[in-house]
């Protein structure tokens, strides 16, 4: 059987710590066959501690601490892999928490050579108990949020374009190279792209799960919404090809609505049409939400859904089109 390195990259993780380790100590996939690696970029908060607890609790896990200097995800990758053992490499995220089938299934589809990089479902969680970690959890898992990623609702297996997290062959990086560590976003996106380019295919298992803790506020929301557009649009300049229309939406939306409001200082009427487009847009959102609610227990996430997803959309426009402005500037300062 495969020897497994569980790759955890790790920031001031408190809250979520504990159920990771809870989760990978359940695996159905022989202990004695998994390393976990965490790369903790310098927590200032509890998490280091809740490890060192964890690691008394699970004796039979064999957890790593190494410390990330840089503090960036692509970067912790690196570091993790360098010091793995094993021939297997599962990425995993510290807001997750894999099934216990998780190891086992990535280890039999890569034994099976079904792709180069396998993985599975996202089953989105509150990241709080409030009423809008609720209400970020659906629009977290919403088509209107999300657009038509696969990972987020399918339960058909097949080749995609990219899958959360992954699991490969450490040999793989000897072929395509490590993770990109000038994207401080979308490295696990970058990645995928270089397998498919080196002719390798990404594979798609639904009985892979894992639940994801959203973001608890809405302003986290806001800031993993802008990192995630701002880098996207870095990602896109070296790979402009892999553009998909869900994608080009957030900033073609929010670079209209800019235009209308400017617009309309100057044209009275055009106050008319943005009203109207804002409108439906909402609308639209709110109707979006009534099939994913339980009207019983999430009345009050009628509203708030759609807020969070308005949110999502804004935040990734805005980071898109900042970055998209910053390289400009940067071309034109030579």
């Amino acid at each position: 059987m495969n020897f497994v390195s569980v790759i955890v990259p790790c920031y001031n993780e408190e809250k979520n710590i504990g159920l990771l380790l809870e989760a990978l100590n359940q695996q159905f996939y022989p202990h004695e066959l998994i390393e976990i690696i965490i790369i903790d970029g310098l927590s200032t908060d509890q998490t280091l501690h809740i490890i060192n607890d964890e690691k008394e609790k699970y004796k039979n896990l064999r957890i790593k601490v190494i410390t990330n200097p840089q503090k960036s995800i692509p970067s912790a990758l690196n570091i993790g892999i360098r010091n793995s053992t094993g021939d297997i490499i599962v990425r995993m995220d510290a807001h997750s928490i894999p099934d216990p089938n998780y190891i086992k299934f990535c280890v039999e589809d890569l034994n099976k050579e079904m792709g180069s990089n396998v993985g599975g479902r996202w089953i989105i969680i509150p990241g709080s108990k409030s009423k809008m970690g609720k209400c970020i959890s659906l629009a977290a898992s919403h088509p209107f949020g999300v657009g038509d990623a696969k990972y987020r609702y399918s339960s058909e297996a097949g080749y995609v374009d990219t899958v959360p997290f992954g699991a490969f062959y450490r040999d793989l990086i000897d072929e395509i190279g490590y993770f990109n560590e000038d994207l401080l976003a979308n490295e696990d996106y970058e990645f995928n792209v270089r397998i498919r380019n080196s002719g390798k295919k990404i594979y798609f298992d639904p009985r892979i799960k894992t639940q994801y803790i959203a973001r608890d506020t809405i302003r986290n929301l806001s800031k993993q919404y802008w990192r995630y557009g701002y880098w996207k649009f870095r990602m896109l300049r070296k790979y402009p090809e892999t553009l998909r229309w869900r994608q080009a939406i957030p900033p073609i939306f929010v670079a209209g609505i800019i235009l209308l409001i400017l617009m309309a200082i100057f044209i009275p009427l055009v106050w008319f049409l943005l009203s109207t487009i804002i409108l439906l847009y909402v609308f639209i959102l709110i109707i979006g939400t009534l099939s994913v609610i339980d009207y019983k227990t999430e009345s009050r996430c009628l509203f708030g859904t759609p807020v969070a997803i308005i949110v999502m959309h804004f935040s990734w426009g805005l980071g898109f089109l900042f970055s998209f402005a910053n390289g400009l500037e940067k071309e034109k300062n030579g």
